[in-house]
């Protein structure tokens, strides 16, 4: 427990920090890569270089200093970096490092404006909020090694298929290389991947989404390669999967995990919102619906260039024409000529509202949305024009949270 004198202090540096924030935790990662480099094997190095690591940590650090005083309200927060951490093997014993720096950063940015008071008390209230998050996570590591079918740690996983889903996404089929059962997952899971490629200097760790319905004896996951573009490199991970990695091949795989899961007591229609490769775990939970709640209306609406890059496509129009209570729907921003001849879409261009108004049959309903951070962002917003409740609309991240 704070004292009521720290907890004043701490929401006394909310201002601050609502400035500061990101030059703060864009320090804090320098200071923490030149002092302990071998953490450069556990984290992101793109989302790095991006930025958007820097500013999700602003974000929490933030929102942990503006509720101090009622830290269960960012519990859903804690749990949800909880089970990033524990999938990449984020441990006990690196929190106090991470503790260290962030403190050191502070200093260095604010100055004289860090007084021994003000450090004291984020010291006293670091303490706190780690010991949340270890506590979080050993339950997680627990149950991720105790479930039947689970382990610790990362373990190897043959590549059983590999099949191409379109120009740029490619899916993976896994199967535990030791012959042993696998752990079940929550429809809308994911797993990390990691990967030593030859010539790189560090390990690298990426969190793939499970796209095929849990009860399978493999894994799925389907990979967008990154390529290349104005202020972002090519993905080293994904550029690898897709041009080296080949069936047989072994790749070391942590047990799912993920709090982006479908709410299978939910009975009201399911709506699913996708764009991009932000399909892949929506495509679990629909084959889900499918499967186990044959009586629940069901949309997908999915959003993406064009047919080229367009991938899993039969596979959902499949289940479309075995399961009458599913409705699908594609937009294309840029259809190719041969997709307006083919009338392979339903919507040419962005999805707007009077469209999406249309698609829907009621605002009351689940709506599961996935994609690129612009689009979550869209999506949020039409989705509220339409009379759609915050609490029915459930987003999911690829990479550090952002803000929508």
């Amino acid at each position: 427990m704070l004292s009521p004198k720290t907890i004043e202090i701490i929401k006394s540096t909310v201002p601050v920090l609502e400035v500061h924030g990101t030059a703060i935790t864009k320090r804090f990662y320098q200071m923490l890569f030149t002092k302990h480099p071998e953490l450069l094997n556990i984290f992101n190095h793109a989302n790095q270089k991006q930025g958007r690591q820097q500013h999700a940590l602003a974000n929490a650090v933030y929102a942990a200093a503006k509720h101090i005083d009622q830290l269960e309200t960012i519990l859903p927060v804690v749990k949800q970096i909880g089970h990033k951490h524990r999938s990449l093997g984020i441990l006990p014993e690196h929190y106090p490092i991470v503790g260290e720096n962030l403190l050191a950063a502070i200093k260095d940015v604010l100055g004289n404006a860090a007084t021994d008071d003000i450090l004291q008390a984020w010291a006293e209230a670091y303490g706190v909020i780690a010991d949340a998050f270890i506590s979080v996570e050993a339950e997680m590591y627990e149950k991720a090694e105790r479930q039947q079918g689970g382990w610790a740690g990362f373990r190897a996983f043959r590549v059983a298929k590999k099949e191409q889903e379109s120009d740029v996404i490619t899916s993976f089929y896994l199967v535990p290389q030791d012959g042993n059962a696998i752990a079940a997952y929550e429809p809308g899971q994911y797993v990390s991947v990691k990967m030593e490629i030859p010539g790189e200097k560090n390990v690298h760790i990426r969190q793939y989404s499970l796209s095929d319905s849990p009860g399978k004896p493999y894994y799925r996951i389907s990979v967008k390669r990154v390529d290349q573009e104005e202020g972002r490199p090519a993905g080293k991970v994904s550029n690898y999967l897709h041009e080296q990695i080949q069936a047989d091949d072994v790749l070391w795989l942590s047990a799912p995990a993920g709090d982006f899961v479908l709410d299978s007591e939910e009975t009201r229609p399911i709506v699913f919102l996708s764009g991009g490769v932000g399909q892949t775990p929506l495509i679990s939970m629909l084959q889900t619906v499918v499967e186990r709640q044959p009586n629940r209306p069901a949309t997908f609406i999915h959003a993406a260039q064009n047919s080229q890059v367009h991938a899993l496509r039969m596979q959902v129009e499949e289940l479309s024409g075995k399961h009458g209570q599913l409705s699908v729907y594609w937009c294309y921003s840029q259809p190719t000529e041969r997709d307006v001849e083919s009338k392979a879409y339903h919507k040419a261009g962005h999805i707007e509202l009077p469209w999406l108004k249309e698609m829907l049959a009621t605002p009351n309903a689940s709506f599961y949305v996935c994609g690129p951070v612009d689009f979550m962002r869209a999506m949020n917003t039409l989705l509220k024009q339409c009379g759609v409740a915050d609490s029915d609309i459930h987003v999911e991240f690829f990479g550090p949270a952002a803000s929508l």
